[in-house]
């Protein structure tokens, strides 16, 4: 198959999933969850066979741009679809099992597939206003998956996630639609060839501000971040791990990256919004999280955290930088994914979130355990898990950053060393809380959870090793074409418009 057909099946299969699966579950509820797994595999061998492929340009229907819409695929892209369709192979695995607890599994697997199409949809596009219908269309579907315990905690979730996802896809569409005012064209490659011919500054700017405000709302950047820390507790295991390991950085770092790399134009303004933003996240999420004693909210909190480092990585607008950020991207994916899925086990099997009531399930449940701390090492960075070596690379790019910001680039990387010692602090609390110490007298009964959580929860606790003891590798093969086609502006313009 050529590399440009995948694109649009990377799209078309799990949307035609997302309709088919509710005909299917009105005759054979037990097929859905089949048919799931059946489509995010295919999803992962079609991701595979992006990386290393040249950009490649889809028309759909054959119309050309700037007129037409179009899909593209290049490392960028290429490095998103992997991280989408590896995480969400596992995490349908996972749901088999955990949401046998809840009623219409053909809704959920339905709303799931949408979710996976509109971000299957956003890494692809090649125009501002299809970019921002796959936002919707994954909004939309989170939306509803946030709620669907349908309990008074999960439904204020959702209503709160619902208006500020609304907030940000006002700003958006704003920035968009005064973009279009000023270049007339939505493509955005065209966008980038006629901003770089000039239009005018302020409004640029303008725009750029919007793109902040929107996409940092839909990342939970601080202060854009009082939605997430009820949405990541409240919704089920596998979509907090969905939520927290691709829905936040699908919809607000790629597009962050795209738009100001490829289209407004990066600059030393910028940087300096980007960084501050980062660092405030990177301390306010991590002082934040001390302070739980709910997992799962832990996590939520962590992860600002954690988006902070890889926001500030790529702020800094240097390859070192982006490499950082990039990198931390992908180990968060993995290791975030995998503390939410053993929160979700730990809630599985002793009913409870609270830290408080826990304590000593290593001995009831080895692999949960056993697979928590391995993604607790890798977050704090310890060697020689991947999450070490992607904040070191982001400490060093901030240290030689000193030629263009001078000497506060050293506050910069003690920042990033400091936050590290903070998220010890708060994932130490967790190990001893829930892990170790005294098992209490009502959980003397529990026991491991079953064969599709915990077998997820081992292939998760792999990655985050050989992101480690590969590290080489993966920088090599995924982490540095991505990085470069973002220095490559003009030959993403060229091959874009020139490629009729």
């Amino acid at each position: 198959m050529n590399s440009e057909h995948i694109l649009p099946l990377l799209v078309a299969l799990p949307l035609g999933a997302g309709f088919l699966i509710p005909l299917v579950g009105l005759f054979w509820e037990r097929l859905v969850g089949i048919l799931a797994v059946l489509t995010t595999a295919l999803l992962v061998v079609f991701a595979f066979g992006r990386i290393g492929a040249d950009t490649v340009v889809y028309f759909v229907g054959g119309w050309p741009p700037p007129f037409g819409i179009n899909l593209v695929g290049d490392a960028l892209s290429g490095f998103f679809h992997l991280i989408i369709a590896i995480i969400s192979f596992l995490v349908v695995i996972y749901s088999l099992a955990y949401m046998k607890r809840y009623t219409s599994g053909a809704k959920y697997y339905s709303l799931f597939m949408l979710m996976l199409a509109g971000m299957n949809g956003v890494v692809a596009s090649g125009d501002l206003f299809n970019m921002f219908v796959f936002l919707e269309v994954t909004a939309i579907s989170s939306y509803g998956l946030v709620a669907f315990g349908v309990e008074h905690e999960e439904l204020e979730a959702s209503f709160k996630y619902l208006v500020l996802g609304s907030v940000a896809s006002s700003f958006i569409l704003f920035g968009i639609a005064l973009l279009y005012s000023i270049t007339g064209t939505l493509n955005l490659a065209h966008n980038a060839q006629i901003i770089e011919r000039g239009v005018p500054g302020t409004m640029l700017s303008f725009i750029a501000a919007l793109f902040i405000m929107g996409f940092g709302l839909k990342t939970a950047l601080i202060p854009f971040h009082a939605w997430l820390p009820d949405a990541h507790p409240s919704a089920p295991a596998p979509i907090s791990a969905m939520l927290s390991g691709l829905i936040i950085k699908v919809l607000g770092i790629y597009c962050i990256i795209r738009l100001f790399f490829f289209v407004v134009g990066f600059s030393q303004s910028y940087s300096f919004v980007l960084i501050l933003l980062g660092i405030l996240s990177m301390v306010g999420g991590a002082i934040l999280a001390i302070g739980q004693d709910d997992f799962k909210r832990l996590l939520a909190y962590s992860s600002i955290s954690q988006i902070g480092y890889i926001i500030f990585g790529i702020g800094l607008g240097t390859p070192l930088g982006v490499i950082g950020g990039l990198f931390h991207l992908l180990n968060h994916a993995f290791f975030k994914s995998l503390l939410f899925l053993c929160s979700g086990a730990v809630e599985y099997a002793t009913g409870t979130r609270d830290l408080r009531q826990l304590g000593g399930l290593w001995r009831k449940m080895p692999v949960t355990s056993a697979t928590c701390s391995i993604a607790s090492l890798s977050i704090c960075g310890i060697p020689p898990l991947g999450g070490f070596f992607s904040k070191l690379i982001i400490v060093i790019a901030a240290v030689k950053a000193y030629d263009t910001l001078g000497p506060i680039a050293y506050l910069y990387a003690a920042i990033t060393v400091f936050v590290s010692f903070l998220t010890i602090i708060y994932f130490v609390k967790l190990q001893k809380m829930a892990l170790f110490g005294e098992l209490p007298e009502k959980l003397k009964k529990v026991r491991e959870v079953p064969v599709p959580m915990w077998s997820v929860l081992i292939i998760l606790a792999v990655f985050c090793i050989a992101f480690g003891v590969a590290f080489p590798w993966f920088i090599n093969v995924i982490i540095n074409p991505a990085q470069e086609v973002l220095f490559e502006k003009g030959a993403y313009i060229i091959q874009v418009l020139e490629s009729i």
